[in-house]
């Protein structure tokens, strides 16, 4: 039996004020990227203005939604500190606070400290993990501290340049999570959400900083994500490599989210652009097979969405451009003229595309059109710093995390 799997090498409701859709995890619900139709407009607001902004501190991680309250995670050196605000009003419900103090790349003066992962609701409980590798469950109501795991001897900073940067999934019943350094080799754990103790372990290359996620081929359901010389593919239920690929990366740096289309897998970096894999089964034998690349097209911090038999990024060239693939050969179907910014958070709604660049300017583009034409733009919504978080959308407003602040913008 043959798979096709491409590898790549980070709620509006119309009219209604009171609609919010949960978005638990890393690039939403399904980890994909993709908001649901029931929370995307059918009218886009004329503009978007600041309803309210709380100061929580320095990082990258994306913040979540659910049950009325927005979770964060973000930094005070030297320690990290865990938030939930009221969604309404951007009130403190409660905040932790814990030491995570380490010394940072010299490479990487420019970066805050993190963290980079973005946290998890599931169950009433609340899942964080930090650039040093301090991995808690809290109880998502009160703030309580339930059970943590410390990876931090794993974790060397001589060469990372960002820390532990993959974010938690459930998967099967298990919280996965991927830890490790260039020095000391990386694992991916399945762990006991209520308790933390470890089901299974792999062990292999350090991480890469992109995030896992779980697709099924030919049946079986997989844990497929990047080290920082390849492309991985874990058995979900038992942690057994399935099969893997190289694919390496100057300072190890890959980072964008592996795309699953169902029936295919896509991965991009800077050096090598975006490449396209076939995964083969024959027997219990797993093979990946290149079936094609496009060296023009390299991604290197900005996950893609997929829609519309159209892979929709943000490459490197031109200082930042938009580009449409075709997901099937890789063909550029459109790209913009460039200088859209160093990073893009890229989000799919049932008509349109968004792309929110660190520059805080949102443009919302129709999906499927023949060129890049936007719809709607919003400018300032990281006001006075850079945005490199994914947006949540919550009714007619959405919510920015900046950076050291996390603000709602409410259309009008």
């Amino acid at each position: 039996m043959r798979i096709t799997v491409i590898i790549l090498a980070g709620l509006f409701a119309s009219g209604q004020t009171n609609v919010t859709r949960d978005w638990t995890q890393w690039r939403g619900p399904a980890r994909d990227g993709i908001v649901s139709a029931a929370a995307a407009p059918d009218v886009w607001p004329a503009s978007l203005k600041p309803a309210w902004r709380v100061e929580i501190g320095e990082g990258y991680s994306s913040p979540v939604v659910a049950a009325g309250r927005i979770y964060t995670h973000s930094r005070r050196d030297p320690a990290e500190v865990v938030t939930a605000l009221n969604l309404a009003d951007g009130k403190v419900v409660w905040q932790k606070t814990y030491e995570a103090p380490y010394a940072k790349n010299s490479y990487a003066k420019g970066m805050a400290k993190g963290p980079n992962a973005t946290p998890l609701v599931a169950d009433g409980r609340l899942f964080t993990i930090g650039a040093t590798g301090r991995l808690v469950a809290w109880d998502a109501a009160t703030g309580k501290e339930l059970w943590a795991q410390d990876y931090s001897a794993s974790v060397d900073f001589s060469k990372l340049f960002c820390g532990t940067a993959a974010s938690p999934l459930i998967v099967n019943g298990n919280l996965v999570v991927q830890v490790g350094s260039d020095i000391h080799g990386g694992r991916i754990l399945a762990l006991d959400p209520a308790t933390g103790a470890t089901r299974w372990t792999w062990k292999g290359l350090g991480p890469g900083y992109a995030s896992p996620v779980v697709i099924e081929a030919a049946g079986v359901r997989q844990i497929v994500t990047m080290t920082n010389g390849s492309i991985v593919g874990l058995d979900a239920a038992t942690g057994r490599e399935l099969w893997t690929s190289p694919f390496a990366a100057e300072f190890h740096e890959n980072i964008v989210t592996p795309v699953w289309t169902g029936s295919t897998l896509v991965v991009s970096s800077p050096q090598h652009g975006t490449h396209a894999y076939e995964i083969a089964r024959d027997g219990q034998a797993w093979k990946a097979t290149e079936l094609w690349k496009n060296a023009d097209v390299t991604m290197y911090m900005s996950s893609p969405v997929l829609g519309d038999g159209l892979l929709y990024g943000m490459s490197t060239k031109r200082r930042g451009n938009y580009v449409a693939l075709d997901i099937k050969t890789g063909v550029v179907k459109w790209a913009t003229e460039g200088r859209e910014g160093e990073h893009a958070s890229i989000l799919l709604t049932p008509k349109h595309v968004v792309f929110l660049s660190n520059k805080g300017v949102m443009s919302v583009v129709r999906r499927g059109a023949a060129a890049f034409e936007a719809e709607k733009k919003y400018d300032n919504l990281a006001g006075a710093g850079e945005t490199w978080a994914v947006p949540v959308f919550a009714g007619r407003d959405v919510i920015v995390r900046d950076a050291g602040g996390i603000s709602r913008f409410s259309g009008t």
